[in-house]
């Protein structure tokens, strides 16, 4: 049942009404962005080059909380350096003289990153309300 308040009361019931949608926001946001993130960090697992499969398997996720924000990291734990070099390929030397050849790249970062903001998106959209 609604409770009858004065004009007195008004600007007191506001804000307390808008601690608690903030609160609300914080709070979904926050679990939005541990959702994507373990989302995120099992499609890499799955669309990584799997030679050895311990590149692969070292998708993890550290999520960071701070009053105002929730932040997710993703990266490799086992391979950290391999990232760079699989998305985009890198020079060899074939080694004969000064020749050199590239790697061909194995994007598999870039899909699965654009697909996280797209998910990401969304669901914000459904904490917010819009």
């Amino acid at each position: 049942m609604a409770k009858a308040i004065g004009l007195d009361g008004l600007a007191e019931a506001i804000s307390e009404i808008l601690e608690d949608y903030q609160t609300e926001i914080q709070r979904g946001t926050k679990e939005c962005v541990q959702k994507v993130a373990k989302a995120g960090a099992r499609a890499l697992k799955k669309t990584s080059p799997q030679r050895t499969g311990k590149y692969a398997a070292g998708w993890k996720t550290k999520v960071k909380e701070g009053r105002l924000y929730t932040t997710a990291r993703i990266y490799n734990g086992r391979k950290p350096g391999l990232v760079h070099l699989l998305e985009h390929g890198h020079v060899t030397r074939n080694g004969t003289g000064r020749t050199y050849d590239r790697t061909p790249e194995h994007v598999h970062v870039k899909p699965v990153e654009e697909q996280l903001m797209a998910d990401f998106e969304q669901q914000i959209e459904v904490v917010i309300g819009g």
